[in-house]
């Protein structure tokens, strides 16, 4: 079982790399907890394949800085879709 965590953890770097993933979409296309992506890239692909850890916190980083301006883009969608219902 332990080789296919060290696997999950490189797929999952691979994947937020190339996709630009957020962690709930890393989570949501492996079908794990966001508690596990955060686990596998942050402690076990650290020791595992620490240059591809290092190209995952980027765009981790990345993502966080830009967590505002989603969230604020969903909120409007949500309220440009109730307004469109009530008319």
């Amino acid at each position: 079982m332990k080789g296919a965590v060290e696997e999950r953890a490189i797929e999952l770097g691979e994947y937020i790399i190339e996709n630009n993933a957020t962690v709930r979409a890393a989570a949501g296309k492996f079908h794990i907890s966001k508690s596990t992506v955060h686990k596998d890239v942050s402690d076990r692909l650290r020791e595992l394949n620490p240059q591809l850890y290092g190209r995952v916190r980027r765009v981790l980083e990345q993502n966080k800085a830009q967590r505002h301006i989603r969230g604020g883009i969903a909120t409007r969608n949500k309220y440009l879709h109730t307004q469109e219902q009530e008319k």
